[in-house]
């Protein structure tokens, strides 16, 4: 009876596996790790996660600085499986209210992956700079889209 009990649970489980998303905390990493950089990141959270493909993917970055910050730029690259796919820059402050004042700000930015994209492992990294080039941040971090990922209607 076990045997047969547990020749039905793996196959369950499997699948949960491959469609179900795992729940982790999203782990930031310091492009330069002694860099003493005026932003400082806490933390990260992706929605929907995981990201859909063909659909609206928002990155939310929580961050402190101690310095106003007038403008700037993103530089956000995206690497898969650890080859670079793809580089966008934005205006800062058109992904958060400008000026940014001493202490926490949230930084959004949303983006729609094409239907096409392949499951897989992603690594985004995005760099802040201030008006005049300086660089206030560097950060990277990882996410998947999963197999179960649907894709979108046309």
């Amino acid at each position: 009876m076990e045997r047969v009990q547990f020749k039905l649970v793996l196959p369950l489980f499997f699948v949960a596996f491959l469609l179900v998303p795992s729940i982790r905390a999203m782990e930031i990493k310091y492009c330069d790790k002694k860099g003493n950089y005026a932003v400082k990141v806490n933390g990260v959270e992706m929605s929907p996660d995981p990201v859909v493909r063909g659909k609206p993917a928002t990155f939310s970055l929580a961050a402190t600085t101690g310095q106003t910050i007038n403008g700037g730029k993103l530089v956000i690259e995206v690497s898969y499986f650890g080859v670079h796919i793809h580089t966008e820059n934005h205006d800062l402050c058109a992904e958060t209210s400008c000026p940014v004042a001493i202490g926490d700000f949230v930084l959004a930015h949303t983006q729609t992956l094409p239907a096409f994209t392949p499951p897989g492992s992603y690594t985004l990294k995005m760099k802040m700079t201030d008006k005049s080039g300086h660089q206030l941040t560097c950060i990277a971090f990882d996410f998947n889209i999963g197999v179960g990922a649907v894709v979108a209607d046309s």
